[in-house]
């Protein structure tokens, strides 16, 4: 069995990856076989209740870690529906593993599972539709330069 592999951020200033994005997340991302997975604690900037992280962050975490599938996929893709289900509060500076995989692959739609656990015990899980699209959708909106190489190189094959 190979080691995890490190992926790209999908643009230097994404929410969820993004390294250049001082407010956002910061996820480092790694891809094990069919998953995709990140070792990440909430801080203080993602505050909610006292010592909690807010459920938007933790919303934004999974959408983004159910994006990293798409290098499974092989694929660009857009969130269509995200459902996150809260099971139990989730301290600051408390390491999380966020985990996804894609449960089923249908035409244009991605189904797609992730989940956050501390110590082995599900603290969040989610589920969310994505649509498959090309990478002109983006192109639309901005320059295609600042998304990861994975995206550009699929234009180029187009």
């Amino acid at each position: 069995m190979s080691a995890p592999t490190k992926l790209p951020a999908h643009s230097p200033s994404c929410m969820g990856c993004g390294p250049e994005n001082a407010s956002g997340l910061q996820l480092e991302v790694y891809r094990d076989g069919d998953r995709v997975f990140a070792d990440h604690s909430f801080t203080t900037k993602h505050s909610g209740g006292p010592g909690l992280a807010h459920g938007g962050a933790i919303s934004a975490a999974c959408d983004d870690i159910m994006g990293f599938t798409l290098w499974i996929a092989g694929t660009p893709a857009v969130t269509r529906t995200l459902t996150v289900k809260y099971r139990r509060p989730v301290p600051l500076h408390v390491p999380v593993r966020l985990t996804a995989c894609i449960d089923e692959d249908a035409d244009h739609i991605l189904h797609i599972g992730a989940s956050g656990t501390v110590d082995g015990e599900t603290y969040f899980s989610a589920t969310g539709e994505f649509v498959k699209v090309d990478l002109m959708h983006f192109a639309r909106y901005a320059d295609t330069s600042t998304v990861d190489s994975f995206f550009v190189n699929l234009l180029r094959a187009d």
